[in-house]
């Protein structure tokens, strides 16, 4: 099972590259500008940095909180997006 959401945004890159950076210290992670990966405990973190849009998707594991996955994902990309949080996220 995967959820996926496109988030409108013109600093898709910005974004993708401070949540791995943030998290870095606690997990292993992979990035470049246009594409990131987190090895969350509930599950990878997958990231695609586009022009006009950030693409997340989640691989939860069998026994996450799918919702509180989705949620500490948009949580922390709004913190790093305050100037135009909250970004809108239509999982699917």
């Amino acid at each position: 099972m995967t959820v996926t959401a496109n988030v409108p945004t013109t600093h898709a890159s910005r974004y993708l590259q401070q949540l791995c950076k943030h998290w870095s210290h606690k997990f292993e992670t992979d990035f470049s500008p246009e594409q990131g990966v987190i090895a969350f405990p509930m599950g990878p973190i997958r990231m695609a940095a586009q022009p006009e849009a950030l693409v997340v998707t989640l691989e939860p594991n069998a026994d996450a909180d799918v919702e509180r996955f989705k949620q500490v994902v948009a949580d922390h990309l709004d913190r790093f997006a305050f100037r135009e949080a909250p970004l809108p996220f239509d999982w699917r």
